[in-house]
């Protein structure tokens, strides 16, 4: 077995358990046809109605489900992709939700304010998304450098941070739609259409440039990591900081590098959900992507291909968890298919270094000289 697959493997089984578990789970609280029925249900609402658009030839039945799906696993592979980035530093950003909420409301104030032709508003609305997070994300790496504050601690506190600062104070204050007016609306004002990202199918989904635009940029994370200098040398410190340092490894500017970095994916994907969906910064941003970022990344392997195809295959089960409603289930199931896939992937990661603890702590018996061999005699005459 050769060793990719022997690393994809357990992420796998992980996620093919978590299904069995929630599945039991269905067929314990009502019964084994409902639990089938209700996963059925789940893959039509993610992939699309396939037997009915073959009997009818409506071509919506597949495209809304898999556009809903694709938007979703967009997010989740962005913030993955933070994740993973930061890991490979050997940093833990456990702040991608903040960085993610304020870079949606920078896309959110720059796609409402200026003034500018599509072809420049829009990328000027995603790059300042960008900006935004990875100055909210430098500011831990800064910490981390000058000051020994552990990322875990200060993103953490960032994250609450950022939502006060965004959701309790900017949006519904200053930057409330109508603001200084008697208008009583949540969230700030609807984007121009200039600052709209591009659907790809018209009206028959809401799938829009964003999807693509994410799925290039892990392609872009994975070369840079695989086959650039910069990104070996990320690597290498995330692998042992004080050995890159020796071999003249600027750690630190890796360290800000990465991190930074992490922050911007986090902000683009803040943007998508702006720009691409939600066309304003609402009251509230709704599903936690920073935080399942987290799980993404994890299960993907800390891999950007890994992470990619982890993202697509929870922004299925996102998409059809609506679906399972139909049945009088929650559609809270898919959630928890993923945060029992992480538990199995952390539980292999944690034993894994138990054993491995066990090894290099067990004394090894002292091996006995050899004694040397009899010489044989030699025969007289």
């Amino acid at each position: 077995m050769s060793d990719r697959l022997r690393a994809v493997l357990p992420s796998v089984f992980s996620v093919f358990l978590a299904l069995a578990v929630c599945w039991c789970l269905i067929a314990l609280t009502h019964d084994a046809t409902k639990a089938t029925e209700a996963y059925l249900h789940l893959l039509r609402g993610g992939l699309g109605d396939w037997a009915k658009y073959l009997e009818e030839g409506t071509s919506t039945l597949l495209t809304r489900p898999l556009g809903e799906a694709a938007i979703k696993a967009s997010l989740l592979l962005l913030t993955g992709l933070s994740v993973t980035v930061a890991f490979k530093v050997g940093l833990f950003n456990i702040g991608a939700q903040g960085q993610m909420l304020v870079g949606a409301l920078t896309a959110a104030v720059v796609g409402a304010q200026l003034k500018l032709p599509a072809l420049l508003h829009v990328p000027a609305a995603l790059l300042g998304a960008c900006v935004a997070g990875a100055l909210w994300a430098l500011i831990a790496a800064g910490l981390k450098l000058t000051r020994g504050v552990h990322e875990v601690i200060s993103t953490i506190m960032l994250n609450w941070v950022a939502v006060s600062l965004v959701d309790n104070w900017l949006v519904v204050g200053p930057l409330r739609a109508g603001a200084g007016t008697v208008l009583s609306t949540t969230g700030t004002a609807q984007i121009a259409a200039s600052a709209h990202l591009p659907r790809l199918l018209g009206d028959s989904s809401r799938l829009h440039l964003g999807f693509p635009l994410a799925l290039a940029v892990a392609l872009a994370i994975w070369v840079w990591l695989a086959r650039l200098r910069t990104g070996f040398e990320t690597r290498a410190v995330g692998l042992g900081a004080e050995a890159a340092r020796a071999a003249g490894i600027p750690v630190g500017r890796r360290m800000l590098g990465a991190m930074g970095l992490a922050g911007a994916l986090a902000g683009l994907a803040g943007a998508l959900l702006v720009l691409g969906t939600e066309l304003r910064y609402p009251g509230s941003l709704g599903a936690p992507y920073g935080f399942d970022g987290i799980a993404i990344s994890l299960i993907g392997g800390n891999h950007p291909l890994g992470v990619a195809l982890s993202a697509l295959f929870f922004g299925v089960l996102r998409a059809g968890g609506t679906n399972m409603q139909l049945l009088n289930l929650s559609k809270s199931y898919p959630e928890l298919i993923q945060g029992f896939a992480l538990l199995f992937v952390a539980g292999r990661l944690v034993w894994l270094a138990f054993m491995r603890r066990r090894q290099t702590a067990a004394p090894t018996a002292p091996v006995a000289p050899k004694q040397p061999e009899p010489s044989p005699e030699v025969p007289r005459a």
